[in-house]
């Protein structure tokens, strides 16, 4: 009460005598009024305009004003929507250089295959067949990721994946055809000059080949499909190309772990066989047992093993390496197809012997195998 102790009041009180604490009250402040700047039409080539008596006289004060490109929102807008391009399409073959590179294939026999697959179109894709066989043959022949073709065509991964499935299946069906054991008059009606003068009666030319693959995850898987020659996990399929050059069979995938005798007895390839053909392999077939029973004669390279071989052996060695080496241009032809060049994923060995199948029949679709070696 009396703003310190003091006789009458030596103690403090509760609210300093008062019967509540006193309200404290803000205080009123007048603001004065500040007049606006002058708020003119705002034109498109300056942020301001102003009714000036005299350019001497007068300046702007860009403080209190905002610049036009703040007031103005830039919104694109098309004259005649019909008139307007997408600047992202799908890939479009326009000549035979694109057709080799996305599929493989001249343009001429792109359009031909397309037109045999047709008939066996599915609907509820809603996508221009055409689009859909490029689409799976850039898989085999670039072996692109789904994420990029679905940019690339501008459709949805899944749509991708459906797609994509559904042709291998397809196309291995229709394709089959295109592998075909040719007669023994046939094979020796197209036999080339470099077989006719020594090996006039070779049936065909068997040889084993790999592709790496992903490293399974499951341990047996990953044991089976581990290659010693490679030092990687890799599957094996035989091939046996014609005199002509012409892929007559291809097997399943096997794992690398396989030998190519187990190759060539579980695949089915010697049913092809008849007693009176000649088949020619490299070192590493030791067939020999197998194919006596069929009475078939087998041209197989010489070993050296502690002896020096003899001028006849050689000779004989050389002239197998020469012929031998157009079975090795058919599978680099089946290389070309980077899904069997490339690590193959996981996500695709469920379809590893429709896509073995499918590559080998695009292989026979091209032109003449030795011409082009001899070249």
């Amino acid at each position: 009460v009396d703003r310190q102790p003091s006789t009458e009041n030596p103690y403090p009180e509760l609210w300093l005598g008062y019967d509540r604490p006193l309200r404290k009250t803000r205080r009123r402040r007048t603001l004065a009024s500040v007049p606006s700047p002058k708020q003119s039409d705002v034109d498109d080539h300056s942020c301001t305009s102003k009714n000036v008596a005299s350019v001497g006289t007068q300046w702007e004060d860009h403080i209190f004003e905002e610049h036009c490109y703040i007031k103005r929102q830039h919104i694109v807008t098309y004259v005649n929507q019909s008139t307007q391009c997408d600047t992202f399409k799908p890939p479009t073959l326009m000549n035979d250089y694109d057709s080799n590179l996305y599929t493989g294939l001249p343009l001429h026999t792109f359009h031909t295959l397309v037109a045999v697959l047709r008939p066996h179109e599915n609907l509820a894709y809603q996508t221009e067949i055409e689009q859909q066989i490029l689409l799976t043959l850039m898989k085999l022949k670039l072996n692109l990721l789904i994420e990029d073709l679905a940019i690339r065509f501008r459709i949805s991964v899944s749509k991708v994946s459906r797609i994509i499935s559904f042709w291998i299946d397809t196309m291995a069906a229709v394709l089959k055809d295109l592998i075909p054991w040719l007669p023994k008059e046939t094979i020796r009606a197209t036999t080339p000059e470099a077989y006719k003068q020594h090996y006039p009666n070779v049936t065909c030319i068997l040889d084993c080949s790999e592709s790496e693959v992903q490293r399974p995850g499951n341990l047996d898987s990953r044991s089976e499909s581990y290659s010693h020659y490679y030092a990687c996990n890799t599957i094996k399929y035989l091939v046996a190309i014609a005199p002509c050059g012409l892929v007559m069979f291809i097997s399943a995938a096997y794992g690398g772990r396989c030998s190519d005798k187990f190759i060539t007895c579980d695949s089915g390839i010697l049913e092809y066989l008849h007693p009176g053909d000649e088949v020619m392999v490299y070192r590493g077939f030791l067939i020999r047992d197998l194919l006596f029973e069929r009475q078939v004669n087998m041209i197989i390279p010489h070993f050296a093993n502690k002896t020096q071989l003899t001028e006849e052996k050689v000779t004989c060695s050389r002239r197998i390496a020469n012929v031998r080496i157009h079975v090795e241009c058919a599978i680099r032809r089946l290389k070309v197809y980077k899904v069997l060049s490339q690590t193959l994923p996981i996500t695709l060995m469920a379809k590893i012997d429709q896509i073995l199948h499918i590559c080998a029949a695009l292989v026979n679709l091209r032109g003449d195998l030795i011409c082009e070696a001899d070249n």
